[in-house]
Order: structure tokens, then sequence, then C-alpha cells
């Protein structure tokens, strides 16, 4: 019974060794990410932006998230004032407006734009779209607003899209990004993701995660002053 006794023993405690370290890593990662997302800024500041630059190397798959974790890619420019923090211009890409007709992001550079990733079946991309709404009625004359549908031609078509904005009666103007060309430029892992580019092109700001009124007010007032 002792030699039996020993014997599990001897099995139980590498096991239990290596639970104790597995644990200790993932409390680890958590703390780091919970760390990393604190910001005095509710959106994301340049910094932020250069680190999902870096971690941004593999097309994403796009899911829904209502958390504030996500990663995109914006381009970076050399300055010769190294005390300067690098302008981030924003990548360009292709999409299609709801006449089937090929829109490209630079199209719109001139205005200042807010860039925002969604789809019908995503729960949080529904609650923050009457506030979309109501500043796209508000400043739908001074800034561009891109509402980009995720259509990947399975969960999300054109039409279920379409069907979805008429019933709600949005009046904001909406582009398909069927080939996920746009998806994969930016990052949209997770959805909702926004997106505050200013007038000449350059990203200053990006939310990932369902935006309150209070936060996309915030992102306005970034790229926008009347």
């Amino acid at each position: 019974m002792d030699n039996k006794t020993t014997k599990q023993n001897k099995i139980m405690l590498p096991i239990l060794a290596a639970v104790l370290v597995l644990l200790i890593v993932c409390a680890s990662f958590l703390y780091d990410r919970l760390g990393d997302s604190v910001e005095t800024n509710p959106l994301a500041t340049q910094s932020r932006l250069d680190k999902a630059t870096e971690a941004n190397t593999e097309a994403p798959s796009v899911s829904e998230t209502s958390d504030n974790t996500s990663t995109t890619s914006a381009s970076t420019e050399s300055t010769e004032n190294s005390t300067e923090q690098p302008r981030l211009m924003a990548y360009d890409f292709t999409v299609c407006d709801g006449e089937g007709n090929s829109v490209h992001l630079s199209d719109f550079f001139g205005k200042p734009i807010i860039l925002n990733f969604w789809a019908s079946w995503c729960g949080p991309c529904k609650s923050e779209m009457p506030d979309f709404d109501d500043a796209y009625q508000e400043y739908g004359d001074d800034i561009h607003f891109l509402m980009i549908n995720c259509t990947d031609g399975y969960r999300e078509t054109v039409e279920t899209a379409k069907t979805f904005i008429s019933g709600q009666g949005y009046t904001f103007p909406v582009y398909f990004d069927t080939t996920s060309e746009a998806a994969y430029t930016y990052g949209a892992s997770g959805i909702p993701l926004s997106f505050f580019i200013d007038a000449d092109g350059y990203v200053v700001g990006y939310w990932p995660g369902m935006l309150d009124q209070e936060t996309l007010q915030l992102g306005i007032d970034l790229i926008y002053q009347p």
C-alpha cells in the first residue's frame, strides 16, 4: 500500500508542477493584456496604433466582439524630427457601394472620415448604429461616414445587410466589403471596429468594440473642429 501511494505521488508531482506553471503563465498573460488595455484616453493613442501595426501580420477571420481588444494595420511614415510621433497614413482599399460600383477609401480624402466595420448578425454593431446615424445626420456634410459591411457571402450577404439597414431606417451610407480586402487591411478580426481619419488621410485614433455616444463624440472631436 505504501509503495503504491509513493508511486502515485511520484506520478502526480510532475503533473501538479506542470499545472502550476500553466496557471502562472496564464495569469501573467491576462495581467499584461489588462494592463495594455487601460489608457487615460479611451480612444487609441498613436503609440498603441504603432504596436497594433507591428502585431498585424496575418489575415483575420471576422468575429463579433464587445470588448476593447483588437489589432489594426496602418502605415508609418518617417519624420526628420525624431522627437515627433510618426504620422500614420491610412491604407487604401476598395469596396462596393449599394449599386455595385467600386469605391476607394482615398476617394474620400479631403474631409475627415469615420470608418466602421459591422455586420447585421453582430449584436454590439447593431447597438451602436443609432448613435452613428444620429452623428451622420449632424455631421454628414462635414465628415464622411464609411459604414463598411463585412460581406463574406455566407454569414452576411449584400441582401441581408441592405434588408437590415432599410428595415431600421438608417440614413448613413453603407459599403460592402465583398472580398474582405478592407477587413484584412485594417485587421478587423473582431467587430465592431472603428477608425477616425483626419482630412489629410492620417489615422488619429481607433476604437475596438462597441462605441457609446460619448466615445463616438470624442472620436469626432479628434478629426473635426468646426
